[in-house]
């Protein structure tokens, strides 16, 4: 099977990249992120990605990206909930219509093993997607691995950031830190 893995940043795809070597899948990486805020940080997690992906000799891709369309798309939703939801859906829809349009069997998301991320709400996207592309969604639940694969990940000297990727994620970081 010839998946295609949206990947969030590094820490997050070395267990779902693993599994797929086990299960003899030929994976795809596909870093589609323009939520990702500042510019330096959306090129320090591709450049940690891309380094990965090549030592494990796995094809890596880093599509085109807008920062300015991303903010567009989201404009004017205010609750986290809404516009974590809305970034989802941009990234895991253009994820799935470069599955479908390049031959891929299947796709799936390195989102799927964040503790930190909706893990029912992004499989419920990714199903809906698969359904309307006539694509297959390699459902696995990466969330037993995430822990473990930070670890791995800090031990290599893998960058691992602290923050989901928007601005509005440092925005609320900040806040909490500022109640405590």
């Amino acid at each position: 099977m010839r998946l295609l893995l949206h990947t969030c940043c590094l820490p997050c795809a070395i267990y779902p990249i693993d599994l797929a070597e086990q299960e003899k899948i030929a994976v795809t990486g596909f870093f589609y992120n323009p939520n990702i805020h500042p510019q330096v940080e959306l090129l320090k997690r591709h450049a940690e990605y891309d380094r990965y992906f090549k030592s494990k000799n796995l094809e890596s891709l880093f599509p085109e990206q807008s920062e300015h369309d991303f903010f567009k798309k989201i404009s004017g939703i205010e609750a986290s909930n809404f516009r974590c939801i809305s970034c989802w859906r941009i990234r895991l829809g253009r994820t799935v219509t470069f599955a479908k349009e390049n031959g891929y069997d299947a796709f799936s998301t390195t989102l799927l093993g964040s503790p930190y991320q909706d893990h029912e709400t992004i499989k419920n996207i990714s199903e809906e997607l698969s359904k309307v592309f006539n694509i297959k969604f390699h459902y696995r639940d990466f969330r037993k691995g995430f822990n473990n694969a930070h670890k791995v990940a800090r031990s290599s000297g893998i960058y691992c950031q602290n923050y989901c990727g928007c601005i509005f994620s440092i925005i609320e970081r900040e806040e909490r830190k500022l109640k405590k």
